[in-house]
């Protein structure tokens, strides 16, 4: 009997690592089947598909290949196991908690175009299970055990059955292979309570706010619905020859809603599609404070006090499209060792960087940042320079490929001429020089290769994001 080719897209239980996923009971599972047959029916070619963040009570699973002229739906098979350095997984149905090579009933499946003989073939009994993968077929799997990233992968073959499920040998895949012609675009909120954080400094406190849900560290920290707070203080090296009294400290707190922005533009002219994008974006809120005199160095000081990483799944239709966000939170510290200050400053706006592909230009970068700034507290003694930096790297990507990273760096920057004593509260007070406060953004970063994983041709190198600098004075004051 001729094999039939399925291909399992696994949608997730939620938007995170597998420990935040949750298995649904039977009941649910054969629910979901039966609506998604409906789904298959109504899908057709150039559809514009929806986006939104995957369903956080139901695991469900989907088959299908655009390249094939089959239509994406969903079945009950799970990616029980991948093997990075093989390429090969185990499919096995999630039906029934077993796979059909132990003996259990096989798995319902969903062909668009059943056939009497394919029917025939999913009924049957354990050699069965081996049909519901072909050469050919099309793999999109949610984090899975080997495939913490998610999996987007080919089948070229057939391996057989194992105690787990069906074993099938892949190489990598490309969503193209199974939007098609449909389209999409949309914007989804991260959940703050997704994400995994590596405290790299020991006073870092960690705070979120979701619906139904608050997580507050530091005490009297208050959080937007949507938002991940960090709080972080820290010493730095002090000027050598320093007073004690001119001790360096950096302090201050971290706030973003970090949303993940998807699109697909459908079938281009030859194999790429019509158009791509992805990006990372979201608010910024951020304060900090810095007293003392820093220690000169030939580089800035970099200090990372934070590592998150998050791998919210985007429901694209039927499709799960897994994205991989990392985040690295740091303070920077630059200057002549000679300035001392203690200054405070606020920090608002938001920021959006990314890539976006058309099939005249190919990709392009995309980077933007609005940030107003206000100072809280200024004073700054003797003369010289120094800049500080709040800010943080993020690199977003697709099953495991990265795609865009970058970098958002707000700053604060100070410099003195002659002897200068002064403080915003009383400008002009004991200056015999000069002196200026200044805020500021700085967006830089890399579109990569890994890009490609829309269908779109591979990038021979990286393309620089683009320095986008911003500077404002805050204050200041001379003779």
């Amino acid at each position: 009997m001729p094999a039939f080719a399925v291909t399992a897209l696994l949608l997730a239980a939620g938007c995170s690592s597998p420990q935040h996923q949750t298995s649904a009971d039977g009941h649910s599972r054969e629910t979901a089947r039966v609506s998604d047959d409906a789904t298959t029916a109504a899908n057709a070619d150039g559809r514009a598909l929806a986006v939104a963040a995957a369903p956080a009570a139901t695991a469900t699973t989907a088959a299908g290949s655009a390249s094939t002229g089959r239509p994406a739906h969903r079945t009950t098979l799970t990616v029980s196991s991948y093997d990075g350095k093989t390429r090969r997984a185990v499919i096995s149905s999630a039906a029934n908690g077993n796979s059909a090579g132990k003996g259990g009933p096989a798995a319902p499946t969903v062909s668009p175009s059943p056939t009497p003989s394919a029917s025939a073939s999913a009924s049957a009994s354990a050699s069965s299970s081996a049909r519901r993968a072909a050469v050919g077929d099309v793999i999109a799997s949610t984090p899975a055990p080997g495939a913490p990233d998610g999996l987007l992968a080919k089948v070229t073959k057939v391996l057989g059955e194992t105690d787990a499920g069906t074993e099938v040998q892949t190489e990598p895949a490309t969503l193209d292979a199974l939007l098609g012609d449909d389209t999409a675009k949309g914007t989804v909120p991260v959940d703050p309570a997704a994400f995994d954080v590596d405290k790299l400094l020991p006073d870092v406190k960690v705070s979120w706010s979701r619906s139904g849900d608050v997580h507050v560290g530091p005490e009297g920290a208050t959080v937007p619905l949507g938002s991940l707070r960090l709080d972080v203080s820290t010493e730095v090296p002090a000027a050598q020859g320093a007073p004690a009294s001119a001790a360096a400290s950096v302090s201050g707190f971290v706030q973003v809603a970090p949303q993940v922005d998807f699109a697909y533009g459908g079938a281009g002219t030859g194999t790429a599609p019509g158009s791509a994008y992805l990006g990372v974006s979201g608010d910024w809120d951020s304060g900090w404070a810095v007293k003392g005199r820093a220690a000169a160095t030939a580089t800035p000081l970099r200090i990372p006090f934070a590592k998150l990483h998050a791998d919210p799944v985007l429901q694209v239709g039927v499709v799960p499209v897994v994205v991989n966000l990392d985040l690295t939170c740091y303070l920077q510290v630059s200057g002549d060792g000679k300035i001392s200050v203690d200054v405070e400053q606020n920090l608002k706006g938001d920021f959006k960087a990314g890539g976006t592909f058309g099939t005249a230009q190919g990709w392009t970068p995309v980077s933007s940042s609005t940030m107003t700034s206000t100072p809280v507290r200024t004073s700054v003694t003797t003369a010289g320079s120094v800049r500080t930096t709040l800010g943080a790297e993020a690199s977003v990507g697709l099953y495991g490929s990265v795609g865009v990273t970058a970098d958002l760096a707000p700053y604060l920057r100070g410099e003195a001429t002659g002897t200068v004593t002064a403080t915003s509260a009383t400008p002009g007070a004991d200056v015999q020089g000069a002196w200026n406060l200044y805020g500021g953004v700085d967006l830089s970063g890399t579109l990569r290769l890994q890009l490609s994983v829309f269908g779109t041709p591979v990038l021979e190198r990286g393309i620089p994001l683009g320095a986008l600098h911003r500077e404002w004075k805050l204050a200041g004051g001379s003779l």
